[in-house]
C-alpha cells in the first residue's frame, strides 16, 4: 500500500481522524496512570515526534508517536527497568527543566485494523526512526511490546526476547524481528515498563472475567499474568517490554 507519512505538524488536522482509528489495544492498556495523563501531551506538546500515515484516499491508517529525552543526564545513562512509563515521565521533565534532549525514545506505533498485514508498522519504524535522524539524533531507543508474547504469559521475558528462529537468527517474535530487520538491537528487558493498578471490579469490566481467586490471573492480550488480591480488593499488572536500540 502506498502511504503518505507526514508529522502531526506539517498537518495538525489529521489528529481527530488519528483518534479514531480502529485498533486492538486491550481496555485494560488504556488505564496505565502515566500514559493516561502524558500521551495526549505528545499530541499537543511535541507534534513535530508524532507521525500519521494515510493512504491514497487521504484516510488515517496508521500512527506512531515518540519523545526526546535526555539518557546522558546525571543519575541516568542506562536504559530504566521501568520503560515505557519512565520514557514518559523523563520526556516532560526534561521538557519542563529546559533539558536538551540527546536521544528520542518510540512510544507507539498502531495500525488501523482494516489494513494489518500490509507491513505497515515496519514502514512506520522506519518512518520515526528517518524523523528521529531529520531533527538531529543518533540513537532511537524503543521499549517494545512483543506483539506475541501474550501467547505464551509465563514464559519469562528474559527468556523470550532473546528467543531466535533457527533459519536465519532473526527474532522469534515478529514485532522485535521488524526492529531487527530495520537495524536495531536488541539490549535487554524492561521489567517493569508499564504498571496498572485497580480495583477488582475494573479488572472485570475491562476483562470479562471473574477475579474472584487469589494468585495470577491470565488475561487475554497481556504479556504476563494479573496479580489478584481478592482480600484486599486489587490487581495489578506489571508489564515488561524489550529495549532495542537503533543507531541511524
Amino acid at each position: 500500500m502506498e502511504l503518505k507519512i507526514t508529522t502531526l505538524a506539517e498537518r495538525p488536522e489529521l489528529q481527530g481522524p488519528m483518534w479514531q482509528m480502529l485498533d486492538l489495544w486491550p481496555e485494560f492498556m488504556l488505564h496505565d496512570p502515566i500514559g493516561w495523563a502524558n500521551i495526549g501531551r505528545i499530541v499537543a506538546e511535541l507534534p513535530e515526534y508524532v507521525l500519521v500515515a494515510t493512504d491514497p484516499e487521504g484516510k488515517v491508517v496508521a500512527r506512531a508517536f515518540s519523545v526526546p529525552f535526555q539518557l546522558r543526564a546525571e543519575g541516568r545513562g542506562e536504559l530504566p527497568a521501568t520503560g515505557w512509563d519512565q520514557m514518559l515521565l523523563w520526556a516532560f521533565s526534561d521538557k519542563r527543566h529546559g533539558r536538551i534532549p540527546d536521544t528520542v525514545s518510540a512510544i507507539e506505533v498502531t495500525v488501523d485494523t482494516r489494513v494489518l498485514g500490509r507491513g505497515i508498522s515496519a514502514m512506520m519504524l522506519t518512518a520515526m526512526r528517518d524523523n528521529a535522524k531529520r531533527l538531529g539524533f543518533t540513537d532511537l531507543v524503543a521499549p517494545v511490546r512483543p506483539n506475541a508474547k501474550h501467547l505464551e504469559a509465563d514464559t519469562p521475558m528474559s527468556e523470550y526476547a532473546f528467543r531466535t528462529r533457527e533459519a536465519d537468527g532473526l527474532p522469534h517474535d515478529p514485532w522485535l524481528r521488524v526492529h531487527v530487520r530495520a537495524g536495531g538491537t536488541v539490549e535487554g528487558v524492561a521489567p517493569v515498563s508499564m504498571t496498572i493498578a485497580a480495583a477488582l471490579e475494573n479488572w472485570r469490566k475491562w476483562t470479562g472475567l471473574p477475579f474472584d481467586a487469589d494468585g495470577p490471573v491470565e488475561v487475554e492480550g497481556a504479556l504476563v499474568p494479573v496479580h489478584c488480591d481478592t482480600a484486599r480488593g486489587y490487581a495489578v499488572y506489571v508489564e515488561p517490554n524489550v529495549w532495542v536500540r537503533h543507531r541511524l
